[in-house]
């Protein structure tokens, strides 16, 4: 056995020691502390959420500035406003209030992208027919 498999052998068997023994470790979740009403876990989620929901939102504001929909993926929209859908039956599944939330936010903001989109295409095609 090389030098480099047996040391990465034992970092490995020595961090799954160390690992086991924080099973205790892990946080318990709380009510938080800023509104009580609501789980700690669930105000990560809300933060976390607001991030990745408005990711897409420069790209659609570019898009309308330009009046143009150059550099928008259409399938990529599909499969992301698709996604968005299964994370909404996702979290009503597991009964996650900022799952079910951004995700639903996600949907509109996505729809709204796919229908400039469509839109900015027919004005192009117009154009390009006159």
């Amino acid at each position: 056995m090389s030098r480099l498999r047996r040391l990465t052998l034992v970092i490995v068997l020595l961090s799954s020691i160390a690992l086991c023994g924080c099973a205790e470790l892990v946080p318990r979740d709380a009510s938080s502390l800023l509104i009580p009403r609501f789980q700690r876990s669930e105000i990560f989620g809300l933060i976390a959420g607001f991030g990745t929901t408005f990711a897409a939102m420069p790209d659609l504001l570019a898009m309308l500035r330009r009046r143009s929909s150059t550099g928008m993926n259409p399938r990529m929209a599909t499969i992301t406003g698709v996604s968005q859908i299964v994370w909404v039956y996702y979290g009503l599944l597991i009964a996650s209030r900022p799952v079910v939330a951004w995700n639903i936010v996600a949907v509109f903001v996505n729809l709204f992208s796919v229908g400039a989109y469509f839109h900015f295409v027919r004005r192009e095609k117009a154009k390009q027919g006159s």
